[in-house]
């Protein structure tokens, strides 16, 4: 166990550099009058865990503007609702197609909504996906929502079964037997629960299926997807139930939207779909990728010149904060558009201005009189709470920006989040190697002196 941390820090730098391999890069010498030619890729998993394949590659995803991708164009069918049901409806329309979008492992979609006049439509864009008839499939299917009942699987099967195993059993409750869903709050605790309200013919059936289910759960799905698992406490009559747990308030209301829109399926037409080309072109991007790397050597250069020593120590804090976040960016994975990109820049002129401040902070105290290693750790603790400060603040605004619970007062789109998200992530590892890295780095090349 004495080496288990260097065995650990060892094993994550490996894997960062397998995640940050080129892709489709070749390479090949001459050997004997032939020549020998590999073609490396970063790493791929690819194994069976308890009866389950799982299978990842670690690549770059790239958005419309820098890949081009595919737009759809769906129009609700509305005419069937009361008019007071139709935001809900198309809110929980948009809330379903978002989720679905997931199934493409897509980071960056963007789904919004239009109206003009009395029609609805629901305008869907997915970054590198130029096949789209699975994708018009699967979106613009009606939503199914079902009730069902736990299978009749032994104890030990059930509790590593899938959701859909395990609750194999359709009770035929479907969203059409229920009238609405609603936030309500338990008068005793405050906290909040969800109210389901169900049509005459939906009362009986589940009356029925929970005088037969008490003391067991009964489970919810949204196209094949468990919403949640309510216990059954006793048979329910009249037509009315109440779902409790700890949800919290943005928990309910996802609960309420998800199920209402199972009680409220509104038909989804397709009317537009268009393939999407890279609004920046290759050379474009060529440039802006040139444009970083001379942007990027210009810090390094000035770094190196102004601080000697401690100026190469940051560039190599750097170079480790760039793998680092390579290596996030692709493992989440974050679908990169210009703004991302944009954001990501920001997070590296903040992570060589923690080191600017760190390096201030001890050159001001060996001004004092302090030898080196007492400045520097002096230094880097008067630094911290500022960098503290500072990353922080980033943080929150980032969060803002990103908008995680959909409040409709902040910004929804793709590209303000994207650039959010790469930030974030940027500021939170910019920390972890301006603070933690440059301090190891310090101290292996400035040798503590003895008293």
């Amino acid at each position: 166990m004495k080496y288990f941390k260097y065995y650990l820090i060892l094993f994550i730098a490996l894997f960062i550099l397998l995640v940050d391999l080129p892709e489709n890069l070749k390479i090949g010498f001459p050997l004997a009058g032939q020549k020998l030619e590999w073609t490396i890729n970063p790493l791929t998993i690819d194994i069976t865990l308890f009866g389950k394949r799982i299978h990842r590659s670690f690549t770059t995803h790239y958005g419309l503007d820098l890949k081009g991708g595919s737009r759809l164009i769906f129009e609700a069918d509305t005419r069937s609702l009361k008019k007071e049901d139709v935001n809900d409806a198309i809110r929980s329309a948009k809330s379903i197609i978002e989720r679905r979008v997931n199934f493409f492992g897509v980071s960056e979609t963007m789904v919004r909504t239009m109206r003009t006049g009395d029609h609805y439509r629901i305008i869907v864009e997915l970054p590198e996906i130029t096949n789209t008839s699975q994708a018009v499939k699967i979106i613009g299917k009606t939503a199914q929502l079902r009730f069902r009942e736990m299978s009749n699987l032994p104890k030990n099967k059930l509790a590593t079964a899938s959701p859909l195993i395990a609750f194999g059993k359709d009770s035929g409750i479907t969203g059409k037997d229920i009238k609405r869903a609603k936030i309500t709050f338990n008068p005793q605790t405050g906290k909040p629960e969800v109210a389901l309200e169900f049509t005459s013919h939906g009362a009986e059936l589940f009356s029925k299926v929970t005088a037969k289910n008490v003391g067991k759960p009964l489970a919810i799905f949204l196209d094949n997807q468990l919403l949640s698992a309510p216990v059954v406490q006793q048979q329910i009559t009249g037509g009315h139930a109440v779902i409790t747990g700890n949800f919290s308030l943005s928990d309910a209301k996802k609960l309420v939207v998800e199920i209402n829109g199972g009680a409220l399926p509104v038909p989804i037409k397709l009317v537009k779909q268009e393939i999407v080309g890279p609004s920046l072109g290759q050379m474009e991007i060529k440039k802006s990728v040139r444009a970083g790397i001379v942007g990027l050597l210009a810090v390094i250069t000035f770094m190196i010149v102004y601080y000697g020593r401690l100026g190469l120590i940051a560039t190599m804090a750097l170079t480790i904060y760039g793998l680092i976040s390579l290596a996030i960016f692709r493992i989440i994975p974050v679908v990169l558009t210009l703004s991302g990109v944009a954001g990501f820049i920001l997070s590296i002129g903040m992570a060589v201005d923690s080191n600017i401040l760190i390096f201030e902070r001890i050159r001001e105290e060996q001004r004092k009189g302090l030898e080196f290693n007492v400045a520097n750790r002096v230094g880097f603790g008067r630094a911290l709470d500022a960098i503290k400060d500072a990353n922080i603040t980033t943080l929150l605004v980032a969060f803002i920006l990103f908008n995680p619970l959909n409040w409709g007062f902040l910004p929804q789109f793709g590209m303000v989040r994207g650039f959010a998200l790469t930030l974030a992530i940027g500021v939170a590892t910019s920390l972890f190697t301006g603070v933690f890295i440059t301090k190891h780095l310090i101290n292996i090349f400035y040798k503590k002196k003895e008293k």
